[in-house]
């Protein structure tokens, strides 16, 4: 969805700026997209429109990212938290 490099992007500047809990949304559909809010500073993903098209959304993608961090070797979702921001960003 074309909203996501937006809110991925926002979330970033607010993570930089706060330290409060972030939510990312817009644009949650697969793995890949609740691994990006993450890795950019968010503390939960909303998984919104795609639980429309499909009631099972939220579950599937928690079953996925369990699968896709066991493979990964990442024992913790605060290991990727944040991993892509910098001091100097």
């Amino acid at each position: 969805p074309a909203i996501k490099p937006i809110t991925l992007r926002l979330v970033w500047e607010t993570r930089k700026a706060v330290k409060t809990p972030i939510l990312g949304l817009g644009g949650v559909e697969t793995v890949e997209d609740v691994l990006d809010y993450v890795a950019v500073g968010a503390s939960a993903v909303q998984v919104g429109t795609a639980s429309f098209t499909d009631p099972r959304a939220s579950q599937r993608l928690v079953e996925g990212l369990e699968g896709t961090l066991f493979s990964a070797n990442v024992f913790t979702i605060n290991e990727i938290r944040g991993r892509f921001l910098s001091e100097n960003s």
